[in-house]
């Protein structure tokens, strides 16, 4: 198998990877694909609706299975109770913003992490009297609007 003079069958790939403790997709991976960059400048970027701000999506919509966000939100700006499939998590990068889930209510500051389910009905605000941004992770259509795939 080393030299390329034999091809191992599924089940040597099995055993393999299973004393190896690696998926056995490892083995059947082309090695030669070179990392995707998506440049600041060419982040594709949407308004958010009634004035509570802005979003880049940092991975460009080419990640497969979550949607990745920068987001700034204008003091005092609320993004409305919404919900949506899958789990929300926020990096606050600067200010506080006001988390309101249910009965739940938590603030949080540049640094802190949250993570909301978003099936439930949530609301975020912008507190104080500059906008706060946020680093946003959804799963992969978890914000339909959001997370689609472009083009």
């Amino acid at each position: 198998m080393e030299n390329d003079k034999a091809s191992p069958s599924l089940e040597t790939l099995a055993a393999l990877a299973d004393a190896l403790d690696v998926p056995i997709a490892w083995f059947l991976l082309d090695t030669s694909v070179a990392p995707r960059v998506v440049r600041a400048s060419e982040r594709p970027r949407r308004r958010l609706p009634r004035g509570s701000g802005a979003m880049s999506q940092v991975d460009g919509g080419i990640a497969r299975d979550i949607a990745i966000f920068e987001g700034t939100m204008p003091a005092g700006s609320r993004t409305g109770f919404h919900e949506h499939p899958g789990d929300e998590h926020h990096v606050i990068l600067s200010r506080r913003v006001r988390f309101t889930q249910g009965e739940s209510v938590v603030e949080a500051a540049g640094g802190d992490y949250v993570l909301l389910d978003g099936t439930l009905p949530h609301d975020a605000e912008a507190l104080g009297d500059e906008p706060a941004r946020l680093f946003i992770v959804y799963p992969r259509g978890g914000h339909s609007e959001l997370t689609r795939r472009e083009g």
